[in-house]
């Protein structure tokens, strides 16, 4: 996936909407070793109002050092006001936020906010989310067919051409 993008990773300063067609297919895989990469330079990174428990030992076996993270549980009202605090401040270099409903107005200002803190914000949310437009900098459709788990970059600042594909491993 890095090879595909401008910057050869994810866009900081900028938010990438991650738009996926059910839970589990691997989704998460895609940030880890960013965020990874992230907590060994003991920058911290927030998961905002999850709807799994994170599993430690799984986020600690990819390389992420657990004290740089944290698990901030907000209810459906305040998740996104969570998370765009969370990415204005500066306090946090990730914010990895879950939003099932989200209004243009909602991201742009998660967007903004991503810009003004110098912060990556991912989000995760629905594939049927495609139809709506995004201010987001980068967004990627992750599903799943005969062959795998599939991620496809439906939009991506900076880039021209055409739709780009990958493929998840295992």
């Amino acid at each position: 996936l890095d090879a595909l993008l401008p910057g050869g990773g994810w866009p900081r300063g900028a938010l990438s909407e991650i738009l996926v067609a059910s839970d589990g297919i691997g989704e998460c895989s895609l940030l880890l070793p960013a965020l990874a990469a992230l907590t060994r330079s003991r920058r911290r990174i927030a998961f905002v109002a999850p709807p799994y428990i994170p599993y430690a030992p799984a986020l600690a076996a990819a390389g992420i050092d657990l004290g740089q993270l944290v698990q901030i549980e907000a209810g459906a009202a305040d998740t996104h006001w969570t998370a765009e605090q969370c990415l204005r401040a500066g306090c946090c270099a990730a914010v990895v936020n879950w939003l099932p409903r989200a209004d243009y107005r909602q991201l742009r200002r998660l967007q903004i906010a991503a810009e003004a803190g110098s912060a990556i914000g991912f989000v995760f949310r629905p594939l049927e989310a495609a139809r709506e437009t995004s201010p987001a900098a980068l967004r990627l459709a992750v599903t799943i067919d005969a062959a795998g788990p599939r991620i496809d970059v439906l939009k991506c600042r900076g880039r021209t051409g055409s739709t780009m594909q990958a493929r998840l491993s295992a």
